[in-house]
């Protein structure tokens, strides 16, 4: 005899466009939505009893029928929030559910400095969400940042860790510092808006990374970089209660043909991504416990 230990179903990448037009200039957005339900559907596993199983194909529609009906621009936190709390409230089987969308990072394509109405381009660093709503506990939102690649030229080394008969690596106080950062953040409480804070949290892990315009800042170390990048975002915003990042180490190597007659001096490089050093952590609030006001 076998015991159902768990089970879930839904539908994933859902694609979703939508398009706002208010007055003379339109927004836009492009969502890819994931849903993941819990209910008391065991019986469709067991004994093919299908009566309590909300299908994939309604989930998929739901989606697209909660957009339409969504008449004012939303983030994709309170648009997640919203589906959510339909699947937990509409089917009394469904007791939760995990709803997770990530963002294309379209925005409006300025001409001179001025805004196109109706024109959109790419940006950089896509934003996506993790909303888990329950009949019985708190809504729990976590937004986050996927795909923003940063480097710098300088004002970057590594020096002082641990060597053995197997290290190669050698000591550096000046390198090519460059990473595609992830990050995780929750929150505690509802900001003002999600879409600012999510811009707030990515301005924050830029500047702390880059430092001032004219003399940069060194980082001794990605751990060091990370952290701080992730003690600035606490620091200044106190609706998050905790946040993740994660930033693979990019490298840049050297190049350097002594036997062809050309000297390098730290000015060309071999980039490889494959192997890379993967350094993450995640930060909390002292005393931290989860809750929600959301």
């Amino acid at each position: 005899m076998a015991e159902l230990a768990q089970q879930r179903h839904g539908k994933a990448k859902v694609r979703v466009g939508r398009v706002w037009r208010e007055g003379e200039r339109h927004a836009f957005v492009e969502w890819k939505v994931s849903v993941l339900i819990s209910s008391s559907c065991e019986s469709s596993f067991i004994s093919a009893d299908n009566s309590a199983v909300v299908a994939t194909d309604s989930i998929k529609n739901t989606i697209y029928v909660k957009a339409k009906e969504c008449s004012s621009v939303l983030s994709m936190e309170e648009f997640a929030i919203l589906l959510g709390e339909h699947f937990v409230k509409t089917y009394p089987q469904v007791t939760g559910s995990e709803i997770t969308i990530i963002e294309k990072p379209w925005e409006p394509y300025r001409i001179n400095g001025k805004i196109h109405h109706h024109g959109f381009k790419l940006g950089k660093g896509s934003h996506f969400c993790e909303i888990q709503v329950s009949k019985n506990k708190p809504t729990v939102v976590c937004s986050g940042l996927e795909g923003l690649s940063v480097l710098k030229t300088t004002q970057s080394g590594f020096e002082g860790f641990v060597r053995d008969n197997y290290t190669l690596l050698p000591e550096v106080r000046e390198r090519i510092l460059a990473t595609e950062v992830l990050s995780v953040w929750c929150y505690k409480s509802k900001p003002s808006c999600y879409n600012k804070a999510f811009e707030t949290v990515k301005q924050i892990l830029l500047d702390v990374f880059f430092g001032p315009p004219d003399a940069g800042v060194y980082s001794p170390s990605v751990q060091n970089t990370l952290y701080l990048m992730g003690e600035r975002v606490l620091q200044r915003l106190p609706e998050i209660e905790s946040i993740k990042l994660s930033m693979p180490n990019l490298h840049f190597i050297p190049v350097n043909m002594p036997k062809v007659g050309v000297e390098f001096n730290h000015d060309v490089y071999l980039p490889t991504d494959e192997p890379h050093g993967t350094i993450e952590a995640s930060l909390t609030r002292k005393n931290w416990s989860r809750h929600s006001k959301l």
